[in-house]
């Protein structure tokens, strides 16, 4: 077995990682920035009011974390963990600011005996890509946006939650890149000593069956 071929079928240093454009949460957070864009054009005030800037921040830092955290991850499950907990951190930040826009100017914050959550929530829950949102951003009134915001960032939570879940039992079991490393250093160095063995078995064979036709030749000259 060559060392290339070694170096192929045993433990990687560097993980898959996810592909975080396949990732639901990252779509759903793709859609979620791209609408809070438009909803503070369409309903803030262009001038004067901070809370339009903490919110597109947010919604940016939420779609950004998981891009950056979902690469980093193919060196550093730690570091995915804590880029995603920051990604998860905005998305709060914005759920709170959709909150407050709907609570601060008497608006209604759909909850489930509301007429209309069901349908919004079965909407937000099987759509994820900005394509499926934004032949609405025109149309929808800040009540119908600001409570679709704030479903989308309750979901991406819940998916996040899950999905964080998951690369925390793995990082207990496969442990971070230094232990991944040493594990292949030493799986390595294990393969080695391995094939020294097979071929010091293999000369000590070669030597012991020279030996049986040396005295084989003596027998017959003899």
């Amino acid at each position: 077995m060559s060392d290339r071929s070694y170096n192929e079928q045993s433990e990687r240093v560097l993980l898959e990682g996810a592909n975080w454009k396949e990732l639901r949460f990252y779509q759903k957070a793709e859609a979620l920035y791209q609408m809070t864009f438009v909803f503070c054009e369409r309903f803030l005030p262009k001038h004067g009011d901070r809370t339009v800037d903490q919110m597109v921040q947010a919604a940016r830092s939420g779609k950004q974390n998981i891009i950056e955290g979902s690469e980093d991850g193919k060196t550093s499950t730690e570091m995915e963990l804590k880029l995603l907990n920051v990604a998860r951190s905005s998305i709060h930040e914005l759920r709170e600011d959709y909150k407050d826009y709907l609570l601060t100017r008497k608006l209604a914050l759909w909850d489930k005996l509301h007429p209309r959550y069901a349908k919004m929530h079965d909407f937000t829950r099987a759509h994820n890509r900005l394509e499926d949102y934004e032949p609405y951003f025109a149309k929808w009134s800040d009540e119908e946006m600001a409570n679709i915001g704030y479903t989308l960032c309750c979901q991406i939570d819940v998916m996040m939650n899950g999905y964080l879940v998951t690369l925390e039992e793995r990082f207990r079991t496969e442990g971070g890149m230094k232990e991944r490393m040493h594990r292949v250093r030493t799986g390595y160095r294990a393969e080695q000593d391995r094939k020294m063995r097979e071929m010091e078995a293999t000369i000590q064979w070669q030597e012991a069956r020279i030996r049986e036709l040396e005295a084989e030749l003596k027998r017959r000259g003899s």
